[in-house]
């Protein structure tokens, strides 16, 4: 790996590809940004918008035009793809990645693209886009367009949601066992997550989806060439895990339903017995307040055996209260 400080700002990495569909090269931190057109054929710069310097270097290419160099650095957090003058830029969700790990946490990646060029940016490192060059590395003869590489990074977007989606399903079934099982649990804090995080990829997922379709309905003379029947096959894919996801966040809703019937059910029965028992004890209540009234001439207050009477009472009237509870039949 190269660890020299690099001539471009922001650059996280930049390939150059020959007009021939030949290797694409890897160009060195030390590369000047003149570097990235010798030879001919497109090139792919990805830079890192934690860089305040990275507007001031998209001034300076030429054949991007101000929306391009606008969506690039925005901060907005939503899906946008527009199409115009045969460029093709915006911005597509994606997850975020740690240097040791992967994420579910959505992130945000920047692209534009012409016949000569694709420039992405990022604010967190992402799951797809290093993938996506992973398979440059593996494969570098693949990509003849640049459109080939934008195809590339949805795959490896739908490709992230689809391992998501795993585990989610994962998940959702340890969820499934212990609500269904025997002793009650209140499962919602775990299940919560999950619903937050399939609720926000479908909604963003719809979102692609429509933007998608909208650029593949443009003008054949504003479209960049092959960009619509890879939008097609985009749409195909996306559209199959947002089938998925929509199924998991069905699941996750009626395993919340299932627990709130369960947690319902549970507190019902435990409010049957409070009554039942407020019901048994309510006529000994009332036979010892009787008896405890501080006046004068009350049953049993002379002569021996008065205690013995008063607990007779007292199970006379909770025998009582069990045949008029079985009398109306509450037990």
């Amino acid at each position: 790996m190269d660890t020299l400080p690099a001539n471009i700002p922001g650059l996280v990495w930049a390939y150059r590809f020959p007009p021939d569909g030949g290797r694409a090269t890897r160009l060195a931190n030390s590369a000047p940004q003149a570097e990235l057109t010798n030879g001919g054929g497109f090139y792919w710069l990805h830079l890192n918008l934690a860089d305040a310097r990275v507007p001031g270097l998209l001034d300076t290419i030429e054949g991007l035009n101000d929306d391009a160099k606008a969506a690039l650095i925005t901060r907005d957090t939503h899906a946008a793809i527009t199409v115009d003058e045969q460029m093709l830029y915006g911005t597509l969700v994606d997850c975020q990645r740690e240097f040791d790990h992967e994420t579910a946490d959505l992130g945000w990646l920047h692209f534009a693209i012409s016949d000569r060029f694709i420039i992405t940016t990022r604010l967190q490192p992402l799951r797809s886009i290093e993938r996506a060059r992973a398979l440059v590395e593996k494969n570098p003869t693949k990509f003849e367009r640049p459109v080939d590489l934008f195809e590339t990074l949805v795959i490896e977007f739908q490709r992230t949601l689809l391992s998501i989606v795993m585990e989610m399903t994962d998940e959702l079934n340890v969820i499934e066992d212990f609500v269904y099982d025997n002793t009650p649990r209140d499962e919602r804090r775990r299940l919560a997550p999950v619903r937050r995080t399939v609720v926000r990829l479908h909604r963003h997922l719809r979102t692609v989806l429509a933007l998608m379709r909208r650029a593949a309905a443009s003008h054949d003379d504003e479209m960049p060439f092959g960009f619509e029947d890879v939008a097609g096959r985009l749409t195909s894919r996306l559209e199959t895990v947002d089938h998925d996801i929509y199924a998991l966040q069905d699941r996750a809703r009626l395993l919340h339903e299932e627990i709130d019937s369960k947690l319902s059910s549970e507190t019902n029965r435990h409010l049957y017995i409070l009554s039942i028992m407020t019901a048994f004890l309510l006529p000994p209540t009332l036979v010892t307040g009787f008896f405890g009234m501080n006046t004068t001439n009350l049953p049993f207050a002379e002569g021996s055996g008065g205690t013995e009477y008063a607990f007779a009472l007292i199970i006379a009237s909770i025998l009582l209260a069990w045949w008029l509870l079985k009398r109306v039949r509450i037990l």
